[in-house]
């Protein structure tokens, strides 16, 4: 049989309310005018009321995101949300307190407002005492939480961005690419000196990037695409005249911040599923732009994909999971064949 599991939540709820309406029917019981019915009300309506209170800001706080609020904007919240609740706890429990006489002393003819002017000072006093612990002990709790998840996101991101980088490299350096890349210069060598010379710089550009700046997990839009251009030509010299791109960049997006190796997957993807399975080759189109808070990120080559709208390659797969690490699933990545037998990736990532 499952056992029933009781949320974290509810569990400090109910054990600090009965401690502190505990301590309070201890106070009672040591001054020598204790009695059982009135201290086990008292016990039973303490819990009640003040959970029910405590827990309608827990509920207002998940409305408005209090959690996800850096702690300048939540201490904004918090001095106001401490006199409502000190405020609340003030007019319950004086209620509370004076049915309480009126039930097991009926004789007393002592007026509410009279009862009320006496004690309330006390009483608000204690209450905005008691509501600043629990707020504190609460947004504290909820704020070590929100830091172990980010610890544990950027453990895992960093374990994957370094996968990415090892596969980037991988892909640069697999025999069958450095292979076909020291044949095309060789054969330049004599042809056009210059070439080859090109060639040369770029492949070691590229190896220079995966292996100097893999600890890197951000670029500039600007430097991802001098890395890709500096792929794409370097395929070139492989490709030759099968293979063609356009690059469009966006004023202004250069310098914006943007998961390192992300165009260049979407751009070898292309390349490999793309180019290097037709005959006639094709135009990869990579275009960069901006709408509104956001960059969109498109590469377009001709051919056709192997599943329809799914991406089954390791590197779109790691990509994909680095994307949803790193910008808490606001990022989004889709990949789809189109009616013009081409093949669309789409990155949308918010500024």
């Amino acid at each position: 049989m499952r056992k029933l599991s009781v949320p974290v939540y509810w569990k400090c709820q109910l054990i600090g309310w009965s401690v502190a309406s505990l301590y309070w029917g201890y106070t009672g019981y040591t001054s020598g005018e204790f009695n059982l019915m009135i201290g086990l009300f008292q016990f039973l309506s303490d819990i009640f009321l003040y959970i029910l209170i405590t827990h309608l800001y827990h509920l207002y706080a998940l409305k408005h995101n209090f959690r996800d609020l850096s702690f300048n904007h939540l201490l904004k919240r918090l001095i106001p949300a401490v006199i409502v609740l000190g405020l609340a706890y003030t007019i319950l429990t004086l209620l509370k307190t004076y049915i309480i006489r009126i039930w097991f002393w009926p004789d007393s003819t002592e007026d509410f407002v009279v009862f009320v002017r006496g004690i309330w000072v006390v009483v608000l006093v204690a209450g905005i005492r008691l509501m600043s612990i629990w707020l504190l002990a609460y947004h504290f709790y909820y704020y070590a939480q929100k830091e172990i998840r980010t610890s544990q996101e950027n453990a895992r991101l960093a374990i994957m961005n370094r996968d990415a980088q090892l596969d980037n490299l991988s892909a640069q350096l697999n025999p069958h690419f450095l292979f076909n890349s020291l044949n095309n210069i060789k054969s330049l060598i004599l042809e056009n000196p210059h070439s080859a010379r090109r060639g040369i710089d770029l492949l070691a550009e590229l190896l220079r990037s995966g292996l100097y700046e893999q600890h890197l997990t951000l670029t500039t839009v600007g430097e991802e695409i001098d890395l890709v251009k500096d792929y794409l030509e370097l395929e070139k010299l492989r490709f030759e005249e099968r293979l063609q791109y356009n690059i469009l960049v966006a004023d202004k997006t250069a310098p914006v911040e943007i998961l390192r190796l992300s165009i260049q997957t979407l751009v070898e993807n292309a390349i490999k599923h793309g180019i290097n399975q037709l005959n006639q080759g094709g135009i990869i189109d990579v275009k960069v732009l901006r709408e509104d808070d956001f960059i969109r990120f498109t590469v377009q080559n001709p051919g056709k994909m192997i599943e329809a709208g799914s991406a089954t390659g390791v590197g779109l797969k790691n990509l994909k999971e680095r994307l949803k690490l790193q910008y808490n699933d606001k990022a989004r990545f889709d990949i789809k064949a189109q009616q013009d037998e081409t093949v669309l990736a789409t990155i949308l990532i918010p500024l």
